[in-house]
């Protein structure tokens, strides 16, 4: 039997603005996400999200905390995920694309204007009312 897998997204929050990718050559290919990916066996929240934003962005968080969770269903994919977010501050470093063949672009967003195409967590954590802000 399947089960589904977890996912952890990562809000690198720095100057009212939420860092944003645009995926590519996966699920959920063209639309916008936060750094992250799956988390590893016997690992932390924070460890992950830590090592995702290293691997993904090139830059260093810091501050991570816990922040919501969303049951995400791609029914197309045939993909079921639990997706963790976790809210974090910017820390140092330069934004590069480290994987290439994974993301298009990074960009910061203010929380109250992302772009329409946003990834399937989400949009569902969208729907709970959530702001990384408060």
């Amino acid at each position: 039997m399947e089960r589904p897998k977890v996912g952890v997204g990562v809000f690198v929050l720095n100057e009212g603005k939420v860092l944003m990718g645009q995926r590519i050559n996966s699920h959920g290919s063209g639309t916008w996400s936060l750094p992250g990916g799956h988390l590893e066996f016997f690992e932390s929240f924070e460890d992950c999200a830590k090592r995702e934003v290293k691997e993904e962005v090139g830059i260093e968080i810091k501050d991570v905390v816990f922040a919501a969770l969303t049951n995400d269903i791609f029914e197309k994919e045939n993909k079921h995920y639990i997706t963790i977010f976790v809210k974090s501050k910017y820390d140092k470093g330069t934004i590069e694309i480290m994987e290439p063949d994974k993301c298009l672009k990074w960009d910061w967003f203010s929380w109250d204007n992302l772009p329409d195409n946003l990834f399937l967590p989400l949009i569902n954590l969208r729907k709970t009312d959530f702001n990384p802000f408060k």
